[in-house]
Order: structure tokens, then C-alpha cells, then sequence
């Protein structure tokens, strides 16, 4: 392993020369747990690969370098893995939910080699959350996939053009906070959030709730009339590759015909990749998907791992929604306070 490892973002500094110290004392911590075998034995490689060094330095920075803390979110997502299985997860398990383009890697990175995923809101095609988390959970896989060995984030670009009353979902979104932050974290580099109406503002509020501290940070608001935008996406992309709805030149349209070649080369190396792990079953369609469990009382967990609990009336966040759309003209061209 590479002793620099990577810069965090947590509030806790750590020395480079101390961080494999305590990696160390999480793969021990962990080893000791008598369920560890069950789990070594359903996961095969696929355990190595989520106790690398690397691995685990993200759940450490999660979890602002406290070992207990970060041994607790690693096996919790251990379990997930052994239950889940996301990498048993095919192009033929999700193609239904990818059909709309709703959510798919794009096929130009940013400027700092990492994987962008392109997601639209007004393109749902699903009532299921069920559904729609296991195709996140794909292309979250497929995204880490194609990052290059110096980098292990990726930048997610949510296009809002479109997006109306009908399209927010406050179970959906919290099971995608739980998903990103509990069993990839340190994942997600930055989430751009383009052109959201002036109505998103109360979901939003919400939804800063769900989120850790470090996670809200990495979201950031841009408006396509705003001269800032501009210069802030030339920074951070080529802009003969960027799509045209982020202010690029690229025309390119999605077309669900040729990503579903794409996706299926990628299925092929991520078989090769988890062959110790998942040969005996990875194409038998059994990948299984764990139980949902929404209440009005939430609990979620906050930057250090401790619980909390947010009381949420999704009624009255649709009815402050639907106030705002109805005063603002459909919300359009206007800015959220972040």
C-alpha cells in the first residue's frame, strides 16, 4: 500500500505515517468478531477487496479516524455485501430502469480522472424503490469500476430540467443517502445539483437531514444563467465533452441500445474481477435486495457515526413545494438559499 495515503476531509487530522496504524487495528477489531468467518466464507474475495487498506482508510475518514466507529460501519457493510450482493448484480437484472436514461455513467470523466455519473429526475419510469436503489447500487459498482487506480471518487451531475411535484421522493432519497454514505463512503467526490427549481427548496431541507455534515458539503448548486456556472464548469471539465445540458458542447443523446453494449463489456470485467467471489452464481439472477423501512421518525446516522432522529410530515414538505411552484411561475430561474 502506498503510504501517502489519500488527503481526508474529515475534521480529525491523522499524520500519512500513523493512518496504517490504525487500518491495521480495524482489520484486527474486525477479525476478532465471531461472525467474521460466516462472512469470509459467503463473501470469498469479495472480503479482501472491501479490507484493503484503502478500503478501509475511507470508512476510518467516515468516520473521522475513530477505529471502533469505523469497524462498525466496515462490518455493517459486510453484512449488506453477504445480503445484497451488488456484485452479482447484472445489465439484464436493472435494464427495465435504465431505459428512460434516468441514471448512467457517462462516458467522459472530469478533470481530475473521475468517474461522472449523469442522473435525471424527470426520467423515472419506476414505482418500485426497491428497483430503483438496486439499479443505483449497479451503477455505483460500474462507476468504481472505471476509476483509474489515483482516484477513488466520482462526481454525480443531476440535471433538473424537467423535474416537477411529481418526481420528488422522500423514501427513495433517503434510502440513496443511506446506500451512499453507509456502504460507499468517501465515494462521492462532488454532487452537482443543475438548475433545480425554486420548489426543490423545501425538500432540500429535508434532505440536508439524511446527509452527513461532510456529505451536504460536497452538494453544490448551479444555475445555467448564473456567469459563475460557467467558468466553475470549465474548471472542472473538458467542455467539448461535457453534455450540452451542462453548458458543453457534447450533442451526444443517450441511447439505451449502446449503453447496454457498454454495460454488458463491463459486466464481463467485473466477472473476471470477482471470479474467487461470485463464478459459482454471478449470472443466475439471485442477486437479493434487503428490506425497506420507512416511519414519519427517521433515524439516520450523523458525521460520527451517533444517532438522530428527524421528524418529516411529507405532506406539508409537498404542500411548502407546491406553495413555492405556484407563487414562482412552475419555479423556474430562481435560486435555493444553500
Amino acid at each position: 500500500m502506498n503510504p501517502q495515503l489519500r488527503k481526508t476531509n474529515s475534521n480529525v487530522s491523522v499524520a500519512p505515517q500513523d493512518q496504517p496504524k490504525l487500518i491495521n487495528e480495524v482489520r484486527k477489531a474486525l477479525e476478532k468478531h465471531k461472525s467474521v468467518e460466516k462472512i469470509k466464507h459467503r463473501l470469498g474475495d469479495e472480503y479482501t477487496r472491501v479490507c484493503s487498506d484503502e478500503s478501509i482508510s475511507r470508512y476510518l475518514r467516515a468516520r473521522n479516524w475513530n477505529i471502533k466507529k469505523a469497524e462498525k460501519m466496515l462490518e455493517a457493510s459486510l453484512v449488506w455485501r453477504m445480503n445484497y450482493k451488488p456484485e452479482e448484480i447484472r445489465w439484464e437484472h436493472v435494464a427495465p430502469e435504465a431505459e428512460t436514461g434516468k441514471i448512467y455513467r457517462s462516458s467522459f470523466m472530469d478533470k481530475h480522472g473521475r468517474t461522472v455519473l449523469i442522473m435525471r429526475p424527470r426520467c423515472q419510469n419506476s414505482k418500485s424503490t426497491r428497483a430503483q436503489i438496486k439499479y443505483l447500487v449497479y451503477s455505483m459498482e460500474n462507476a468504481i469500476l472505471h476509476l483509474p487506480p489515483e482516484q477513488e471518487q466520482m462526481v454525480w451531475l443531476i440535471d433538473f430540467n424537467g423535474f416537477g411535484m411529481s418526481n420528488i421522493s422522500i423514501k427513495t432519497t433517503k434510502e440513496t443517502a443511506h446506500i451512499l454514505q453507509d456502504h460507499y463512503p468517501e465515494r462521492l467526490g462532488l454532487a452537482i445539483l443543475y438548475d433545480p427549481p425554486k420548489f426543490f427548496e423545501p425538500f432540500w431541507k429535508v434532505v440536508k437531514h439524511f446527509l452527513e455534515p461532510k456529505t451536504a458539503n460536497k452538494v453544490k448548486f448551479l444555475y445555467a444563467d448564473d456567469a459563475n456556472t460557467k467558468t466553475f464548469m470549465e474548471s472542472l471539465f473538458y467542455i467539448d465533452k461535457l453534455e450540452a445540458a451542462f453548458g458543453g458542447k457534447n450533442e451526444a443523446k443517450f441511447d439505451v441500445k449502446i449503453y447496454a453494449e457498454r454495460m454488458k463489456e463491463d459486466d464481463a470485467k467485473r466477472l473476471s474481477l470477482h471470479r474467487g467471489a461470485s463464478s459459482s452464481g454471478a449470472t443466475s439472477g439471485r442477486a437479493s435486495t434487503v428490506s425497506l423501512d420507512f416511519s414519519i421518525a427517521n433515524t439516520d446516522s450523523d458525521s460520527d457515526g451517533e444517532k438522530k432522529t428527524v421528524e418529516i410530515n411529507e405532506e406539508e414538505i409537498l404542500a411548502e413545494a407546491q406553495k413555492i411552484a405556484a407563487a414562482d411561475g412552475g419555479g423556474r430561474g430562481s435560486r435555493i438559499e444553500v
